[in-house]
């Protein structure tokens, strides 16, 4: 089993109250009340029909609470976990009205975040033996994010920032407006507190040699994004930091796929975002079995 520390349900709740609401519309389940007898219960059994790695578990659980306060639901894997096709995630009761109303989100929520725990399981294996970690991005679905980085984590990922108040991330249009590489720096060191982290973002070597200068000065950020270098020119990066600024962390991004990411993470850099984990990862596909 996973030692993956479980998101608590006051982060989950509200998310899938409001999938809930959206697919409960104004007047409920329709089909539910006009097909299944008043009372009634029913048993089902969540199942893998590919194989992958479990996140959003409590996703589905919550779905069911929601709809009936006394359902129950086994888990036989936990978030973290890998599983064949054909596995049974989750064995699970409730009101037969209730349940079916729920089943939609359960199954939405659940295959979303088992498809990018997976996707980024698959990325982590291609860096297996190097010193490169595999971190996502803010590209996430919006009011999902706290969800799919979760899922993230779930795949042996490192998460990113969370969002624009976590991190002071300075990319090319800030350093445009503000007139260079220096003095965007330069101004984010003089506002910023001594537990938040600066990282600069920067387009060649030539910007780069920048940041080490400013790092010399100890004036520098404590990230550098490489973003859309070439090997070699990572590969010059990773040198020209081993020699000047040697306690300087390396970030590789943009266009990062499954058949790149290895090459990237041989050149040296300790660590590789990749917005593909949560803006395209397949949704896994997960069916809900009657029993």
């Amino acid at each position: 089993m996973s030692t993956i520390t479980a998101l608590p349900d006051v982060l989950i709740r509200p998310i899938v109250r409001m999938a809930l609401a959206e697919d409960l519309g104004r007047a409920g389940d329709v089909t539910a009340a006009a097909c299944i007898p008043e009372g009634g219960r029913m048993r089902a059994r969540f199942t893998a029909r590919r194989p992958g790695v479990a996140a959003g578990l409590s996703c589905a659980r919550i779905a069911l609470e929601e709809m009936d306060a006394g359902a129950s639901i086994t888990f036989n894997v936990a978030d973290g976990d890998a599983f064949e096709a054909g596995t049974v995630l989750a064995e699970a009761e409730a009101d037969a009205r209730a349940f079916l109303s729920a089943e939609r989100t359960a199954l939405n929520l659940l295959g979303r975040l088992c498809g990018v725990a997976t996707l980024t399981r698959d990325y982590v294996r291609a860096v297996q033996g190097t010193s490169a970690r595999i971190a996502d991005t803010r590209k996430t679905t919006p009011g999902l994010r706290a969800l799919e980085k979760y899922a993230v984590r779930c795949g042996g990922g490192v998460n990113h920032r969370f969002g624009l108040d976590d991190a002071v991330l300075i990319k090319d249009n800030h350093v445009a407006v503000c007139g260079g590489v220096e003095s965007a720096v330069r101004a984010a060191r003089a506002q910023v507190g001594h537990l938040m982290k600066i990282e600069l973002e920067v387009d060649g070597l030539d910007q780069f040699r920048q940041a080490l200068a400013l790092v010399q000065a100890g004036a520098g950020p404590d990230v550098v994004m490489l973003d859309n270098f070439a090997l070699v020119d990572l590969s010059d990066a990773v040198a020209l930091r081993n020699a000047k600024a040697p306690g300087l962390t390396l970030e590789a991004s943009g266009g990062v796929s499954l058949q790149t990411v290895r090459a990237i993470a041989e050149t040296g850099v300790e660590v590789i975002s990749v917005g593909a984990l949560t803006h395209s990862a397949p949704v896994l596909d997960i069916g809900l079995d009657t029993v």
